[in-house]
């Protein structure tokens, strides 16, 4: 019973799932009802399922014929109407067609006319999409016609901002169009092309100013404000404002830095025969100042460019290599006018720099040695200067005839004499022309030194001890060895010697005044601590005693020039009763020559006097002993007395004033008790009181004394030396074998 109630349940529901259906299919779009079907096929039921499809068609169909059995005679009644509708709608479509054909026939023109209407708007809106397509385009056009005008005219800066207005403002507006990409492949060509010409003008301008550094740096040289405004800079500014748009800045710095490190190493390198004219020097230094001049412009007026430390490194470089330069070619230099005008260079080449800014010190300091180097110019000058003036002077006093000439003199060196002064002209300063020419020489000479010490920014301590220095090496070297060379000549004479020691000795006074005027140009007194004092006296004083020693050898050459006239006979057995006339003339030439000396210092005269009777006494006795002479008599000896007698006579007579009586005298001693002894046969006496303080014959030597005796030990058997003493020549024979025999013995105790 269960299984039949679960039977009829299952129908129920089936029964009702199928009525579902039937209503979804009913009121569903025929498109969506393939899902709905499928659920029919899905399951067991699909027979009783089309049973009830079949069923619910069939009442479906009786509903539509009940439906048109109620309405069909309505619908007889509408066809009838329709059909007499047909009619009138016939005629109505033939009177359309005939309205038709005649609104065609009368619009056809107005169609024409419409039609054309039609065209003229569309060309109307064509041509006003074309003018507004046109007015975005002309500006890019216009711009671009621009920056080509721009580039043709070399405005290089404005054309790369038109490009840049160009690129980012006007293409993109109309960046569809052909033209406008061809514009925008172009702009990098057009920025690389404004980059190469702009470097192009920059290479321009390098050059430009590389061969116009001369000018501007003769410019600034004169202290012309505004040398910079000879050059155009706008090239470098335009390049660079090019580069640092174009986002190329370092490179562009980078570039100008390292062509302007090139050209400063070419301006640095300097002609290697700058030395030979102050116009190389200036040429070299204008190029150098033009070079700053240009480099400070640039960096005042540009914004990182170049920097203070890139300036600071150039200037380092070319400080280096300038001095290194003027110290090479300047020590080539010998002209001292040429040093000089090269220090003035030097000073304005400086104090140029020194207004843009540049430490100029190393300059300055550099100057320092080149004042050495003037100095060593100048010495040299001055040394064929002195030369000329000694070599010239007539070593004679100054002859004056008039007060005129007097004070010429005067105004020339500083001389004063009271009794000169009283003197009728005409009269004759003591000194030659040589003293007030060396004394104004050397004052032209400490004027030289003072010049160069101008505007070197020295104290004035500083350029007094420098004029200081360089005259004591003028003094000292240059004059002394010109007045030394001087006295060494060969053909000097005792003349010019004796006028150089009257010179030297007034320019030995006038030193004093030298310290005056070298006081009077610097404003430094010589007392002041550290003040280098003038060797002046020294140098003089040397000169002097060379003179006097030249003339003391002078002397002495000339007492042996006659001396070598001399020609005894030393065999004779005459007795002579006068001097020889050899020595006759040498007393005759030494009077005639002290008389020269009167205006001599006295120890000078005296010792020269002095010196030439000892020279001529042991000429003497060196002509008595020499080995030459073997044997002699007493005849010569007799004679040879009567020479040293001549002598005597002229020692005793004063040749030069000062002595003591008998004090020149003392010169001929030796020859006079050597004499003695012989003539007088007197060794007894010598014998008896040799080595005693206060004997005869002190100053006989027995060496001396056994020389000659040893020449005249042979003689007596040949001549008539001892004629009065024939009857005892045998005895007269022992006695000088004795006295030699006890000579021995003198000489012999003596060495021992």
């Amino acid at each position: 019973m269960e299984r039949g109630k679960m039977a009829e349940a299952e129908s129920l529901e089936t029964a009702a799932e199928h009525e579902r259906i039937l209503r979804e299919i009913e009121s569903t779009d025929t498109a969506c009802i393939g899902p709905t079907l499928r659920s029919v096929y899905d399951g067991e039921e699909h027979g009783r399922f089309m049973e009830k499809l079949e069923t619910r068609i069939r009442n479906h169909d009786r509903e539509i014929e009940k439906m048109c059995n109620f309405h069909y005679q309505g619908f007889v009644d509408s066809i009838t109407e329709l059909l007499k509708v047909r009619g009138e709608a016939q005629k109505l479509k033939n009177q359309v067609t005939d309205t038709n054909r005649k609104l065609q026939h009368e619009g056809k023109e107005l169609v024409i006319a419409m039609e054309e209407l039609k065209q003229c708007r569309l060309q109307q809106r064509n041509i006003s999409a074309t003018v507004d397509k046109l007015m975005l385009c002309l500006p890019v056009l216009e711009m671009y016609s621009k920056l080509r005008d721009q580039m043709k005219t070399k405005r290089h800066y404005p054309a790369l901002k038109t490009l840049e207005h160009l690129e980012h403002t006007y293409l993109p507006q109309v960046s569809h169009y052909r033209f406008c990409k061809v514009m925008v492949d172009n702009i990098p060509k057009l920025r690389e092309e404004i980059k190469d010409v702009s470097m192009s003008d920059l290479k321009d301008f390098l050059e430009s100013i590389r061969k116009h550094s001369d000018k501007i740096g003769e410019t600034a040289m004169k202290q012309v404000p505004g040398a910079q405004d000879l050059v155009d800079f706008s090239p470098v500014y335009r390049c660079l404002h090019i580069y640092s748009v174009l986002g190329a800045r370092e490179t562009f710095e980078n570039y100008y830095r390292k062509q302007r490190r090139k050209q400063a190493r070419l301006v640095l390198q300097p002609p290697s025969n700058m030395h030979e004219t102050l116009d190389g020097y200036r040429k070299y230094f204008n190029q150098i100042v033009g070079f700053f001049v240009v480099e400070d412009h640039i960096l005042h007026t540009t914004q990182g460019l170049v920097n203070r430390a890139y300036i600071d490194e150039l200037w380092e470089m070319a400080l280096s290599k300038t001095i290194a330069a003027l110290r090479t070619h300047s020590s080539y230099c010998s002209d001292p006018n040429l040093v000089l005008d090269l220090k003035n260079l030097i000073v304005l080449f400086a104090d140029t720099l020194q207004v843009y800014g540049f430490p100029v010190n190393q300059l300055f300091d550099m100057l320092l040695e080149i004042r050495d180097q003037y100095s060593e110019t100048l010495l040299k000058k001055w040394a064929g200067i002195f030369r000329n003036i000694l070599d010239s002077d007539n070593y004679s006093p100054i002859p004056v005839t008039s007060e005129e000439m007097y004070k010429k003199v005067v105004g020339q060196f500083p001389f004063q004499d009271i009794e000169l002064e009283k003197q009728p002209f005409p009269k004759k300063f003591p000194f030659s022309e040589f003293v007030p020419k060396v004394y104004n020489q050397i004052k032209e000479f400490i004027y030289a030194c003072l010049k160069f010490s101008e505007d070197l920014h020295l104290s004035s301590t500083e350029v007094d001890d420098m004029i200081r220095k360089s005259t004591n090496l003028l003094l000292t070297r240059t004059l002394s060895n010109a007045l030394q060379n001087v006295i060494k000549r060969k053909n000097i004479g005792l003349t010019e010697l004796v006028q150089i020691i009257i010179n030297t000795t007034h320019l030995e006074k006038s030193c004093k005044y030298l310290e005056e005027f070298i006081t009077n140009i610097t404003n430094v007194l010589p007392e002041t601590v550290h003040t280098t004092k003038l060797y002046g006296t020294t140098t003089f004083k040397d000169a002097r005693h060379a003179a006097e020693e030249e003339i003391y050898t002078n002397l002495n050459q000339k007492i042996d020039q006659f001396l070598q006239l001399a020609d005894y006979d030393w065999m004779t057995g005459d007795l002579g009763s006068k001097a020889s006339d050899y020595l006759v003339d040498l007393i005759a030439f030494l009077r005639s020559t002290f008389a020269v000396f009167t205006h001599l210092p006295g120890k000078v005269a005296q010792t020269a006097c002095m010196s030439a009777c000892k020279h001529l006494a042991t000429s003497l006795m060196q002509l008595l002993l020499e080995a030459e002479v073997r044997q002699l008599t007493l005849g010569a000896l007799q004679q040879f007395n009567l020479d040293v007698r001549e002598c005597e006579q002229f020692a005793r007579s004063g040749p030069v004033p000062g002595f003591q009586e008998d004090t020149l005298q003392l010169a001929f001693i030796d020859l006079r008790q050597l004499l003695d002894l012989f003539i007088q046969w007197d060794w007894s006496t010598y014998l008896a009181d040799y080595g005693q303080p206060n004997c005869k014959y002190l100053r006989v030597n027995p060496v001396t004394a056994l020389t000659l005796l040893e020449k005249m030990k042979d003689t007596s058997r040949k001549n008539n030396m001892f004629a009065q003493f024939r009857k005892n020549e045998r005895d007269k024979q022992k006695l000088i074998d004795t006295v030699a025999k006890q000579l021995r013995g003198l000489i012999s105790s003596h060495h021992s």
